[in-house]
């Protein structure tokens, strides 16, 4: 078990016995990636509610979780993930993420280009080409990525075989890498004057994440 999911478990665990202080270590180490993935489900406008409702249920139900880091991230995940969906069904629309599959190339590209691509982009940005991708996909990058699960874990939010998700993952990233590669050509193009613009549409990229994929190692 890594250092930072040591501390989460102990974190946790004292959270549960009642330690306020504790539970504000867990909330500060998992809101910022659980929030990219319910923004990543319902948009920008509802994101802080939705995930405000999660968290609501988290402290309501923690007495009742078992497990490590890993296991709470993929429970906190699954209670943000039916809340987003409660919420767009109420609103009578669709997930944010996603797309139309038959519009996506099937290029060939390596996983290591897919996880170059992702650590060149900054969080809105990479949650904005997420969503070009199909639903399948942008959840499984979103959760392994983004929340930081494994394939299982993963799986498990998802109602999902962990074959499923980190063949979906899989696909999603080396997409991903595409879109960035297609970006960098267009922004290449604008910066230099006489160069031949590429096609409109084409998606740039900016910024540096932290978002590295610690969980790519078994996809």
């Amino acid at each position: 078990m890594q250092g930072d999911d040591a501390e989460l478990t102990v974190a946790v665990c004292a959270a549960q016995n009642g330690d306020e202080t504790a539970f504000r270590t867990v909330y500060r180490s998992v809101h910022p990636r659980l929030l990219g993935y319910v923004r990543s489900l319902v948009g920008d406008a509802d994101a802080e509610d939705v995930a405000s409702e999660a968290w609501l249920q988290i402290a309501r139900d923690l007495a009742r979780f078992s497990g490590d880091a890993d296991r709470f991230r993929g429970w906190a995940a699954r209670i943000a993930r039916n809340r987003a969906l409660d919420h767009i069904r109420m609103r009578g629309r669709r997930p944010a993420v996603g797309g139309d599959e038959s519009e996506l190339a099937s290029r060939p590209a390596d996983a290591d280009t897919a996880g170059e691509a992702l650590e060149s982009l900054g969080t809105g940005r990479t949650l904005a080409l997420i969503a070009q991708l199909p639903q399948d996909q942008a959840e499984a990058v979103v959760l392994r990525v983004v929340v930081g699960l494994d394939a299982k874990s993963a799986a498990g939010v998802l109602g999902k075989r962990p074959g499923a998700v980190r063949t979906a993952a899989h696909r999603g990233l080396r997409r991903l890498a595409e879109l960035v590669t297609a970006g960098t050509g267009q922004q290449s193009a604008d910066q230099i004057p006489g160069q031949r613009q590429s096609p409109p549409g084409a998606n740039g990229s900016a910024g540096v994440t932290q978002l590295r994929p610690r969980t790519q190692k078994d996809m």
